[in-house]
């Protein structure tokens, strides 16, 4: 089994011997540099460059430069996506968003995980945990999204939290860690 095959089947693999692992991830950072060179308003040159980077799109999704990612194509987007600047994806496992997410400036969705034991951590092994967000959720400035994590339809997850386990649909959540804090009503319209 390659290393890129471990990957791939979750289990713990070594990113660093495999060629065609670093092929990839190569690959994936020239185009994310590319893409960050561009002027903020190119957007034609930036849809280009996103679609041979990213695994899935929708019709309308955008970017603001600067944006990080491993691979690009563990990366699914459903429709309407907009992601703020500084945005980093850590695709070694897959990361879906629904349809309408926004997500804040400077927000991290984290696939990787390292071993616990130091002596497996120093044989460089890393696995991955993928990440599942619905439809119309959105992240304030700043979240980070660990490994694993599956956010409902619909929640809203607070600016600076870092959200270690699933969050149920329909709630604002925040916090370090995150938590619930409470329903989303029909009291949070403001039309």
């Amino acid at each position: 089994m390659t290393e890129k095959e471990k990957r791939d089947a979750g289990l713990p693999y070594n990113a660093g011997s495999d060629p065609e692992l670093l092929a990839d991830v190569k690959r994936a950072k020239d185009l994310c540099h590319r893409y960050n060179q561009l002027s903020a308003m190119d957007f034609d040159a930036q849809r280009e460059i996103l679609g041979q980077l990213l695994g899935k799109t929708g019709e309308r999704f955008c970017f603001y430069p600067p944006f990080i990612c491993d691979y690009g194509y563990n990366i699914e987007l459903g429709e309407d996506f907009f992601a703020n600047h500084g945005v980093t994806i850590l695709d070694g496992g897959k990361v879906r968003f629904g349809d309408h997410v926004l997500v804040g400036p400077g927000c991290q969705f984290l696939t990787a995980c390292h071993p616990v034991d130091a002596a497996e951590r120093a044989r460089w092994l890393v696995y991955h945990k993928p990440i599942t967000v619905g439809d119309n959720v959105w992240f304030g400035a700043g979240v980070i999204v660990m490994p694993g994590v599956t956010i409902g339809n619909r929640s809203v997850i607070g600016a600076g939290s870092i959200v270690t386990k699933d969050i149920p649909s329909d709630v604002v959540a925040a916090g370090n860690p995150c938590r619930v804090l409470r329903p989303i009503t029909e009291d949070d319209q403001i039309l």
